[in-house]
């Protein structure tokens, strides 16, 4: 109890101090509370000021959209730290490593989730504490001694040539097929397929504009194939919804990214392919262009990732060039 005490006497003074000094006024007030005894009294009512946690939590938040994360990730924000506050059941300042450290092994037993779950949740709770220090609401994030939680790599498939044309022989409708050829040509991901419009498409230089994470604004281009397959689709349609791509069936109204998981899902247990997904074609893009020697640099660029640490984890380096390499370069 003398420790919170002191805790939140030096985190109201934070704003008036550096770092050296916090931590004298620390040393000095440990030592005066040293021999007084500390009795809690019974306090039904929370009083609600600017540091109660709904309101920090809803001033992280805040900070967060006007950094430009997107109304998907605003929401998993939300909930991950939420679901944190409402387990521990403390106040934010009072919150401890010891109870971060309890509380992600619970929620791992609990919901029986992976290492790679995990690891989501505590990055998002780094960031959430990281923040309440950096604005001085707390001295120094609990969460910062919990680190990295370590995986087993995981080789992620991608589509074969063999797969690719056979789904595309086997489209039954002209969108399908131009589907396919715009996911496997572009690699945009299937969200920001789904936001193009009719006007947004260049065909005399085969490319697009999308909005990816955070509405920010890139250039992805796609194929010659793509852009016939695209154009006879289009003038098939009779429709006048300005969406690129639209449900076959009448009204016409713009595809979600449901409705093509869907789509693709089925293609694949009709023709056999495992895991057919509009993911996969964004990572066998970026394979393959590794493969036929594209800077990392410019398909990060395409890809439109924010670190180039993502970039690499979605593209694979086939086993088969690792060989050429090695005989190339080594002997």
């Amino acid at each position: 109890m003398k420790e919170r005490i002191v805790n939140q006497i030096v985190q109201g003074m934070l704003s008036v101090l550096n770092n050296a000094q916090a931590a004298q006024l620390k040393k000095v007030l440990a030592a005066a509370f040293s021999d007084i005894e500390v009795v809690v009294a019974d306090c039904s009512e929370t009083k609600e000021d600017g540091t109660s946690n709904k309101k920090l939590e809803e001033l992280f938040i805040a900070a967060k959209k006007v950094e430009g994360c997107s109304d998907k990730s605003l929401k998993y924000y939300t909930s991950t730290i939420h679901t944190m506050l409402v387990k521990i059941g403390k106040q934010v300042l009072e919150i401890t490593t010891d109870d971060l450290r309890a509380y992600l092994t619970d929620y791992q037993i609990e919901k029986k989730s992976s290492r790679v779950t995990i690891d989501n949740i505590r990055r998002i709770l780094s960031s959430f504490f990281t923040w309440l220090e950096d604005e001085d609401y707390i001295l120094k994030s609990p969460i910062r001694r919990i680190h990295k939680v370590k995986s087993a790599a995981t080789i992620k498939e991608t589509y074969s040539d063999e797969s690719l044309e056979k789904m595309r022989d086997n489209c039954e409708s002209m969108r399908d097929l131009a589907m396919i050829d715009m996911l496997s040509s572009t690699g945009m991901r299937v969200g920001e397929m789904v936001r193009l419009n009719r006007d947004d498409i260049c065909f005399d230089e085969r490319e697009c504009v999308v909005f990816g994470k955070g509405d920010k604004e890139r250039i992805v281009y796609f194929d010659a194939r793509a852009k016939i397959h695209l154009q006879n689709y289009l003038q098939s349609r009779t429709d006048s919804d300005p969406a690129l791509f639209v449900s076959l069936r009448s009204p016409h109204k713009r595809l979600t990214v449901g409705g093509i998981e869907v789509r693709l899902r089925e293609l694949g247990k009709r023709l056999d392919i495992p895991k057919v997904h509009p993911h996969k074609f964004r990572r066998t893009l970026a394979t393959m262009a590794i493969d036929k020697g594209m800077p990392i640099e410019q398909l990060q660029q395409l890809l439109g990732h924010r670190r180039i640490d993502t970039t690499l984890q979605y593209a694979m380096v086939k086993q088969s060039n690792v060989k050429i390499a090695h005989r190339k370069y080594i002997g």
